[in-house]
């Protein structure tokens, strides 16, 4: 059977932890940040980890990951 490929905006995206969760980056840090408060921006800093439904349908997405 040959290889699977992964999807390259996958790939740039996401990535596993050590016990297989999910981890992406938080929305909405581009533009307009005046008008979100402070906790949101704080906590959109930093990295989460994603629910149980989609962390399911992008590891389809990383065969390998």
């Amino acid at each position: 059977m040959p290889k699977l490929k992964s999807k390259s905006s996958a790939k740039k995206r996401f990535r596993l932890t050590g016990s297989g969760k999910v981890r992406a980056n938080s929305a909405f840090m581009r533009h307009g940040l005046s008008k979100r408060s402070q906790k949101m921006k704080r906590k959109a800093r930093s990295s989460m980890i994603l629910s149980a439904a989609d962390a399911r349908i992008v590891k389809s997405y990383l065969p390998y990951g």
